[in-house]
């Protein structure tokens, strides 16, 4: 077996633990890295539109600019879901709910202590 070299590509997968972290080098379930992410430093005015362009004609709600890491996002895109009764995402940070709900969202952001702006028409 050939031994790496320490200017090659890092280890991204091991037989003996699966996935490893290209930056840590530690198992994807013990890694550092995404712990010590830190949430982009915006204004902090958490921004509320909607959007159906390039979406067919579907309509969704797109609440950008929130203060959280990747698993504070996700867990808040969670309760939003819920609280709208329907499906969404979150991409590149955005979270995206399904259909037309920023007035619903402006006030439950607002009621969660965020500054809350309505963006867009």
């Amino acid at each position: 077996m050939k031994k790496r070299a320490s200017s090659d590509a890092p280890l991204v997968w091991s037989s003996e633990h699966g996935r490893v972290c290209p930056g840590c080098g530690k198992p994807m379930s013990g890694c550092v890295c995404k712990k010590k992410q830190t949430p982009s430093a915006g204004d902090g005015i958490v921004r509320v539109r909607r959007e159906s362009k390039g979406r067919g004609g579907k309509t969704v709600t797109v609440v950008t600019g929130v203060p959280l890491g990747s698993d504070g996002i996700t867990a808040l895109a969670g309760d939003l879901k819920r609280r709208c009764g329907t499906g969404g995402t979150v991409k590149e940070g955005n979270i995206e709910i399904q259909g037309d709900h920023a007035d619903l969202l402006v006030a439950e952001l607002a009621k969660r202590g965020y500054t809350v702006k309505r963006a867009g028409g």
